[in-house]
């Protein structure tokens, strides 16, 4: 999953970065509220997490535009202020959730994760298609509940498709979503993770579980 941090603490926007990658998440980070509502609707994100206090364009003001320009990614707002009104306003403008600071960075993990599977229509950890199973918060997989070992970006690539099932994944939005941005990828990578996915996903090749749509992409079997 990717996720745009808006913040201008750099030394808390480093720790943000740090804490979200260590979770597997694509962070992309910017300073202002006017680069980050830019990167927000130039860009495809999973999530958002914005500072109310930001300098040239405030949270406040970087939620509204971005649900006005038809946004409906799950935003999570960050507040070092005390008065309520300011969370209720953050909520009135857009946003989905909020944390005040200082805030622990396992409880900004736990709702960045809870954020998404609702916005995927997963309320809970756990999510199934056929045999395989996945847990996003410990990012263990099973097939018919056997435990299988997978690297990050293979981890990456599944997770993505299960959280939209049913639905043509091309090449370059994978890349995008499971890279940080500007990362320069040849999209024959993502050939071999997905190639990789099926032998340890199914090794007899009975179920074939992630369908490729020629000229298209790739799509996690509905049918099994």
């Amino acid at each position: 999953m990717r996720i745009l941090v808006i913040e201008d603490d750099l030394h808390l926007a480093d720790n943000l970065r740090g804490a979200l990658e260590k979770e597997r998440y694509s962070v992309d980070l910017v300073h202002d509220g006017e680069a980050g509502l830019f990167h927000l609707t130039e860009y495809p994100l999973d999530l958002a997490v914005v500072d109310l206090g930001l300098p040239k364009l405030d949270g406040i003001s970087v939620i509204k535009k971005a649900r006005e320009a038809g946004l409906d990614i799950p935003i999570l707002i960050l507040t070092a202020r005390d008065r309520w009104q300011d969370k209720v306003e953050g909520l009135d403008a857009g946003a989905d959730d909020y944390l005040t600071k200082p805030f622990h960075g396992e409880e900004l993990i736990a709702r960045c994760n809870a954020l998404i599977r609702r916005s995927a229509g997963q309320a809970n950890p756990e999510m199934m298609a056929g045999p395989i199973r996945i847990h996003t918060r410990s990012q263990q997989v099973w097939v018919n509940d056997k435990e299988l070992t997978l690297t990050a970006y293979e981890y990456k690539v599944l997770e993505y498709l299960m959280v939209n099932p049913q639905k043509v994944i091309s090449k370059s939005e994978l890349t995008e979503h499971i890279y940080d941005q500007d990362f320069d990828l040849d999209s024959n990578v993502i050939e071999v993770f997905v190639l990789r996915l099926r032998k340890k996903l199914d090794p007899e090749n009975i179920f074939k579980p992630i369908e490729t749509l020629r000229g298209r992409g790739y799509r996690l079997q509905s049918q099994w």
